[in-house]
């Protein structure tokens, strides 16, 4: 069994979110998100829209994850890799190299981006919108 993982905040879920976990599912047989609670979020320096039980009830109802876990901090994923027994570690090509030294605990990853579609860009839209 081929077991792959990702991280992301995961907020505004859209189709590029479910386009990449189409094919990260798609390398193996069992797709684990992990995804960053609100208090790993506020170190990172983000905001998001969505609490973190309501952007993980999310991405648990899409039908290519099957587990999702709370990403708490950066040093994480090496235990993630170990402990969950991760073949694949996948992400999207903004983070390319970044996750290169994870290389020697598994294969590592990274996917184009889907196009026109972001969440930095739909909270864009939105202020737009709501300034006019």
């Amino acid at each position: 069994m081929k077991t792959i993982i990702t991280y992301g905040t995961f907020d505004l879920f859209h189709f590029g979110h479910v386009r990449l976990f189409q094919r990260l599912k798609s390398l193996g047989d069992r797709l684990i998100v992990g995804v960053s609670t609100d208090e790993f979020n506020a170190q990172k320096g983000k905001a998001a829209f969505f609490n973190y039980q309501q952007r993980a009830e999310i991405v648990a109802a899409c039908r290519y994850v099957d587990l999702v876990i709370p990403e708490t901090n950066w040093q994480q994923k090496q235990h993630d890799i170990k402990s969950l027994k991760i073949d694949i570690f996948g992400m999207g090509n903004d983070w390319q190299g970044k996750f290169d030294s994870l290389s020697s605990q598994c294969q590592v990853i990274y996917l184009d981006r889907t196009g026109n579609i972001s969440t930095t860009e739909i909270k864009s839209s939105l202020a737009l919108v709501q300034s006019v």
